[in-house]
This record gives C-alpha cells, sequence and structure tokens, in this order.
C-alpha cells in the first residue's frame, strides 16, 4: 500500500511538475509592445460666443425650435441651455458654427444661455 501512494504521489506531482512547466513556458513567450503614459497641465481659456440666432416654430412661435452660435476658434463637442438647470441640447455642425435643435422650451422659458464647448 506504501508504494501504491508513493507512486500516486510521484504521479501527482509530475503531472503538476508538466502543467507548471506548460503554463511558464506559455507566459514566457507573451510580448507587450511598447506604451506611452504621461501627465500634464495647461491652462483652460473659453470661447467668445457671438452671433446667437434663434429659430421660432412656424405653427407655434412660442416655442423655440433652433439656436445657432457661432464660436472663436474651433471646438470638437458643443452643447447649449437654454434655462437654469434644464436640458443640455447637443449641437452639430462645427468647428466653430454650431446649429442646436432644441426641443420643449418656450421663449418665456429661455431665461439664459449657457454654452458648454470643448476641443
Amino acid at each position: 500500500m506504501l508504494i501504491k501512494r508513493s507512486i500516486k504521489g510521484l504521479v501527482i506531482g509530475l503531472v503538476a511538475f508538466i502543467l507548471a512547466s506548460i503554463t511558464y513556458a506559455y507566459a514566457a513567450s507573451n510580448t507587450v509592445d511598447n506604451n506611452k503614459a504621461g501627465d500634464g497641465s495647461a491652462g483652460i481659456s473659453g470661447y467668445t460666443v457671438t452671433a446667437v440666432t434663434y429659430t421660432l416654430d412656424s405653427s407655434n412661435p412660442v416655442n423655440v425650435t433652433m439656436a445657432q452660435i457661432t464660436l472663436n476658434s474651433s471646438a470638437a463637442t458643443v452643447k447649449i441651455r437654454l434655462a437654469t438647470g434644464g436640458t443640455l441640447f447637443p449641437c452639430s455642425g462645427g468647428p466653430t458654427v454650431w446649429n442646436c435643435p432644441i426641443n420643449g422650451v418656450t421663449v418665456t422659458g429661455a431665461t439664459n444661455l449657457e454654452v458648454v464647448a470643448a476641443q
């Protein structure tokens, strides 16, 4: 019985050694390309917004349907809000002239223009 246990232990140890060797050989063959990482900072300057125009709904001129704005430099993403705490509406176009479809804002509900723009 002692010999059977010894052989069984030897076989289990040998299988574990073979699996560990295969795993090591596989992991040792992996390569990783060079990568870059970095950290930096730069000042944040704002945009100057000009040529703001609003389009009213032709069937119900109480509703604002579109706003168009011009920025003084290029942006990649622009959104606008016409009321404090209201919905941010995404704009399209660019890089300096942006068209912003508006939904659900009335002329009297448009209390201020907030522009969020990023490069």
